[in-house]
């Protein structure tokens, strides 16, 4: 069957329409490819960093000495590529410090370290090969005028990848992964503490037959020269809560650091005034790793917990009240009027009986 000029056209129309799209496909995904390959994503890399000795990493997580003023010890730590890629590591020492939060940290590379992360001398650099171990000796020297007690700093191993943000921006981000290095310096150690800012908020249990909670908010604060574990116990009205919980870590405060702690205390019923107390009675990590608990610090303050479910039910008792015994006054007046009716009436028919002839 012969076919039709119309349907000619129509097919060179659609197979031009084919090719075009099939042309503006390819160039689109060629266009894409350089985009691609541009960006900078971080490599999968995976690395550790130990205390170690000559032979290879050793049981420590934290690198721990005792020390006299000016005095220097070598230690060594290992660095563990675990990548299939060689890689370059940079070493930084540096001050270290706890978070809000109770996790170690140590300062940032932009930041200049003044105490223990001074003491620490390291390699800038250190490369690994794919799966291999490098040991890395490091040197801690005590300067002489060092004040006595603890002294925190870390050695972190980083690298450094570079992304390219949606709008084109390079951004560098710094991954590190470190340790602990934990120096006491000899002399006079004094552990002190405080408490300080007891304040919190009650909540009040709608339940007139339940008692409410309180949430207890209060700061530690290390005032010796030595490490402190945080633990102690809340009190509120009578309840009772112990911190940290048994599930967590008891949190390590340094010389000079405060910590912010909230506590609920379940079970406390509004009494209108709560008086509510925080006994802290910190340990003290020593420097053979024994601790001995200080005497309890105890402050104090006082929530206000007013009962309105109890004093809104009392209230409508007293409506109550009020209603019936107004309802029974009224009703004791109407049968008075009723008894005093019922006399006069009395009375007349009385004398009007007595005067008939």
């Amino acid at each position: 069957m012969p076919t039709s000029p119309l349907r000619l056209d129509a097919l060179a129309r659609t197979l031009l329409h084919t090719a075009a799209f099939a042309l503006a496909f390819c160039a689109a995904l060629l266009a894409a490819l350089p985009a691609a390959a541009a960006t900078d994503e971080p490599p999968d890399l995976r690395w550790s960093v130990t205390p170690a000795d000559e032979s290879g990493p050793d049981d420590r997580r934290v690198v721990e000495h005792e020390l006299d003023p000016g005095e220097t010890v070598e230690d060594r730590f290992a660095v563990r590529n675990i990548s299939e890629e060689e890689v370059t590591f940079t070493l930084t020492a540096a001050d270290g410090f706890y978070t809000r939060t109770g996790r170690f940290d140590i300062l940032a590379s932009d930041r200049e370290s003044v105490g223990a992360g001074t003491w620490i001398t390291v390699p800038e650099s250190v490369t690994v090969g794919p799966g291999e171990t490098e040991i890395v000796d490091f040197s801690l020297t005590v300067p002489e005028r060092a004040e006595p007690g603890d002294h925190a700093a870390g050695i972190t191993a980083s690298i450094l990848s570079v992304q390219t943000g949606d709008d084109g921006t390079s951004v560098g981000v710094e991954s590190r992964i470190g340790f602990r290095v934990l120096t006491r310096v000899t002399g006079e150690i004094t552990p002190a503490a405080a408490v300080q800012n007891v304040d919190g908020v009650y909540d009040l249990s709608w339940n007139p037959l339940r008692p409410g909670e309180a949430t207890v908010t209060f700061e530690l604060v290390n005032e010796g020269n030595t490490r402190l574990l945080a633990e102690g116990t809340v009190n509120a009205g009578g309840g009772s809560t112990a911190f940290p919980p048994e599930d967590e870590n008891r949190q390590e405060l340094l010389p000079g650091d405060s910590r912010e702690i909230s506590v609920p205390v379940d079970g406390v019923w509004p009494l209108f005034a709560v008086p509510v107390d925080v006994s802290f009675a910190p340990e003290v990590v020593t420097a053979d790793g024994s601790t001995s608990t200080l005497d309890p610090v105890v402050a104090g303050t006082t929530l206000w917990a007013i009962p309105w479910p109890h004093l809104a039910i009392l209230a409508g008792v007293a409506l109550l009240v009020i209603a019936v015994m107004s309802g029974r006054t009224r009703s004791r007046r109407k049968l008075d009027a009723l008894l005093a009716d019922a006399r006069e009436q009395g009375r007349k028919s009385a004398e009007e009986k007595a005067e008939t002839p």
